[in-house]
């Protein structure tokens, strides 16, 4: 952790201070700005944490691949859980790096030297709210993805000298980002701009960034509700300060097609010409009505097609999914063999230059108050049709009516914990941190396919050839569990780092110690909430 706090975007613009005077002048760059306005380090924060969390690495071979959204189409070794040290250490400074932002305009809009200044690009109590609630976002998203991570201490290296930060345990952490949430919206002015320009997310509305901070708090509400009989009461808070009414609010960061602007899942494909993935087997069959007949698992709505497969893949007709996670080598011949379609060949469209990445939707909001309402089948059908509108409007396209109303009559025959948690599932398409957590939390759906479960049977000359799910690192029989702390950590931070690891199961840095929220006592097991 020592330097690694100190690394900002806006580096390049900062200098250190010698004792020379005349070294001073001479080091200044006469092209570069003496210092960098809050609404320039929110837009370039934001895009940062955009393209480095809906990317190729940390969610196309990482999480989007773990929750079994999209598979790698010739090489498996992360779909089987080996991850890169290499971009495990860059992703962990990467996303310290966005952090650090955050906090830099939060500082800006507090110091009285420059509050002031900083009042010109917005109300300081709003940037101020804006930033705490980015930075609650993603301290989110790390926290899931390795378990407690330092937080408290991590952003102090400037302003306290903090070389070595601890690691927060996650269950305080949590509170700690609850309570953030709970001071950011209540210090929004709405009838001022969060930010005068360089707000990608929301144009600067104080509004919408409140509601986007309640609906945050609620989504950190449900992750505690098998292990904390407080959540209600959360969302209750939540509810009443006020949340996302409609799509309009939804929280999504519009990429451009201006120079290099674009979507990073685009890059990789079509600038990068990597064509490395394909939609998921589990994805593709459960839109499909397809049950997984490999390990006997039935569909909820069998032979019922969902309307978002038409945008979520290529729209062929088939709409086949790639296998799990068979060996690298095998994985390609099924990709043929499968007649899966090719993204590299046939654009999707989440795969355009102005894909709006998913930080939040409105129907992920509507499935979590229906699940805090007892499971309500009002709730979970607006859900339904939230997701369906948003799907279709991100991405520019109109749906066939009678198609989608037959859709959502199907899934609403049966409402229930299983049903919320797969219609959930496919709504946080490409949201893959979010959509492993569901897995996690729930236990749903049950046709994730588990380690040591058939992924897919090979036709050969002789016969047919199952292949089953076998993982390169232990997971102890389950989808992997977290991600493992950094090597990285180990040396540059190795009291805190070891401190940590001693809370693990087993007491080693391993990828099967649940996170705490994870009250499931086996693979298949859907604990009720507090």
């Amino acid at each position: 952790m020592k330097k690694l706090i100190k690394y900002t975007l806006m580096g390049s613009l900062c200098f250190a201070a010698v004792s020379c005077t005349d070294q001073e002048e001479m080091n200044i760059n006469p092209n570069a700005a003496a210092s960098v306005p809050p609404n320039m380090i929110m837009n370039a924060a934001e895009k940062w944490t955009m393209d480095n969390i809906y990317d190729e690495w940390f969610s196309g071979r990482q999480c989007l691949v773990y929750s079994q959204q999209w598979s790698q189409r010739n090489y498996t070794e992360e779909d089987r859980y080996q991850i890169r040290e290499s971009v495990n250490n860059g992703y962990f400074k990467y996303l310290y790096m966005g952090l650090n932002n955050f906090q830099r305009i939060i500082d800006m809009n507090t110091n009285e030297d420059t509050k002031d200044a900083s009042a010109v690009y917005g109300a300081n109590c709003n940037q101020i709210a804006a930033a705490m609630i980015m930075k609650v976002w993603l301290a989110d998203v790390m926290t899931d993805t390795w378990g407690g991570i330092p937080y408290s201490e991590a952003l102090k290296l400037e302003s306290d000298d903090v070389l070595y930060a601890k690691y927060d345990d996650q269950k305080e952490l949590y509170a700690q980002l609850i309570n953030e949430l709970t001071e950011a919206v209540n210090m929004i002015d709405e009838s001022e701009p969060a930010f005068v320009s360089g707000d990608v997310i929301f144009d600067g509305d104080a509004s919408k960034w409140k509601k986007f901070g309640n609906s945050l708090k609620c989504r950190l509400a449900i992750h505690l509700s098998k292990v904390d009989s407080n959540w209600k009461t959360y969302i209750q808070q939540a509810l009443a300060s006020g949340v996302m009414e409609s799509n309009d609010d939804a929280a999504k960061f519009q990429y451009s097609a201006t120079g290099t602007e674009y979507c990073i899942f685009y890059e990789s494909f079509y600038v990068d010409r990597r064509n490395d993935f394909a939609i998921n087997k589990t994805l593709a069959d459960l839109m499909k009505g397809q049950p997984d007949t490999l390990n006997a698992k039935s569909h909820p709505w069998e032979g019922v097609i969902d309307p978002r497969i038409h945008i979520y893949t290529v729209d062929d007709g088939r709409w086949n999914g790639m296998a799990v996670a068979t060996q690298t080598g095998i994985q390609a011949r099924l990709f043929t063999q499968d007649k899966v379609a090719s993204w590299y060949a046939y654009q999707p469209p989440v795969l355009s230059k102005t894909y709006a990445v998913p930080l939040m939707t409105y129907a992920e909001l509507k499935f979590i108050i229906g699940e805090y309402n007892g499971f309500s089948e009002e709730d979970y059908r607006e859900g339904v049709e939230a997701s369906i509108d948003y799907w279709y409007d991100v991405m520019g396209y109109s749906y066939d009516p009678d198609e989608v109303a037959a859709y959502i009559e199907a899934v609403c025959q049966n409402v229930n914990a299983e049903t919320y948690a797969i219609q959930k599932y496919i709504d946080l398409f490409t949201n893959g941190t979010e959509a492993w957590t569901e897995i996690r939390r729930t236990g749903y759906p049950e046709q994730i396919v588990r380690p040591g479960e058939i992924c897919a049977v090979y036709k050969t000359d002789s016969g047919q050839v199952p292949y089953v799910f076998t993982p390169l690192s232990e997971v102890k029989g389950d989808i992997i569990a977290r991600v493992k702390y950094p090597t990285d950590e180990s040396t540059l931070n190795s009291e805190s780092w070891q401190a940590a690891v001693a809370k693990l199961q087993d007491g080693t840095n391993n990828y099967y110690s649940k996170m705490f929220w994870d009250a499931r006592k086996s693979t298949y097991d859907h604990p009720a909430n507090k």
